[in-house]
């Protein structure tokens, strides 16, 4: 079975500062983030329960990149909560 995938207000603005960052440096290297940010949870929908848990309870996170990790928690869906930097503060909920 998989899961419908929905990523909150908070992770949508989390993306787009993220590939902003990255795309005033390199515009192929911000695309290629883009791409691996987006299809992460895809894999998530399909296997909820194969990545780690998080450090705030009822939460998963998938290490995408070395420097970057979604953040998702699973109910009838995959909802994606915080897309951070790997020096970020995480957040407390």
């Amino acid at each position: 079975m998989t899961l419908h995938v929905v990523w909150t207000q908070n992770a949508r603005l989390d993306l787009l500062e993220i590939i902003r960052y990255i795309a005033e440096r390199s515009p192929g290297a911000a695309r290629a983030v883009k791409s691996a940010l987006d299809a992460a949870p895809q894999a998530a929908a399909t296997a909820p329960y194969l990545y780690r848990n998080g450090r705030v309870p009822g939460t998963r996170e998938i290490v995408v990149h070395p420097n970057y990790v979604i953040v998702y928690s699973v109910t009838d869906r995959i909802e994606v909560l915080n897309v951070l930097h790997s020096r970020q503060c995480y957040p407390s909920e």
